[in-house]
């Protein structure tokens, strides 16, 4: 396997300890406990000779918008224990190549796709970790349950056996001031801490509610992602911050 270029990756290197040098400060301002975050660098359209580049300068959770230009990099980098998450839209039509091969998938937003996720899973006899999305804005450009149903979204996927809801997902509206996009951060996790009340985890018993958990609030992307980690993500999902403008590696 050829290695990467050593340039490129002493290029990443840098840009991955400038987000960790980022991520560790506001997790100190918010009196959170250190290295209590997950970054996942989001690789749309960047070639996955770049991925493995990242990879050698330290990132271990690579996130894909699409599935499949996701297969295809897990294909090229399969001798890398990279982690993999799905961030962006899911299509039913599409489970059938998510189940089994990705760690976490950032956007169920609907019952439908829940039921499609769990049909496949129990035929393969696992269990998949999925985020809910949350629509927290209400634009109609993002998918995203209302936050008004939310609640009633998680009971329904209650009876099913081969998902296991590990926390919510957001994606706020674009602004230019990172502080302008606090309020939807602060609010997804007031919606987690609603959803923690509604469905008590209890490990001691194995059951229904068991499958429904708020470890994980991911929010964050490049332009915002330190308000996020003040706000309590856990997991942040960078691009550009890493990677440099998505344009350098359109049509590489």
């Amino acid at each position: 396997m050829e290695q990467p270029d050593p340039r490129l990756t002493a290029g990443l290197r840098a840009r991955l300890e400038a987000i960790q040098e980022q991520v560790e400060a506001a997790l100190a301002r918010s009196g959170r406990p250190g290295g209590s975050v997950t970054i996942v660098g989001v690789s749309k359209t960047v070639p996955a000779a770049v991925v493995r580049a990242a990879y050698a300068a330290g990132l271990r959770h690579a996130g894909e918008n699409r599935v499949q230009e996701g297969r295809q990099k897990q294909a090229a980098l399969e001798d890398l224990p990279l982690t993999w998450h799905l961030v962006g839209h899911l299509q039913r039509n599409k489970v059938r190549y998510v189940v089994g091969s990705w760690a976490l998938i950032h956007s169920l937003d609907r019952l439908a796709l829940a039921q499609e996720i769990d049909r496949r899973a129990r035929q393969a006899g696992t269990v998949v970790d999925c985020l809910v999305q949350v629509n927290i804005a209400g634009e109609a450009s993002k998918s995203g349950v209302a936050p008004g149903g939310l609640l009633d979204l998680l009971a329904s996927l209650v009876p099913l056996s081969g998902i296991r809801v590990r926390g919510l997902m957001t994606i706020p509206p674009p602004a230019g001031d990172p502080e302008r996009t606090r309020p939807y951060f602060a609010e997804l996790r007031r919606l987690a801490e609603q959803v923690s009340r509604a469905f008590p985890a209890r490990p001691s018993a194995p059951g229904a509610e068991a499958r429904i958990s708020m470890e994980h609030l991911s929010m964050g992307m490049s332009s915002d992602y330190p308000v996020a980690v003040e706000e309590g993500a856990t997991i942040i999902r960078v691009g550009e911050a890493l990677f440099g403008p998505r344009s350098a590696w359109e049509g590489s």
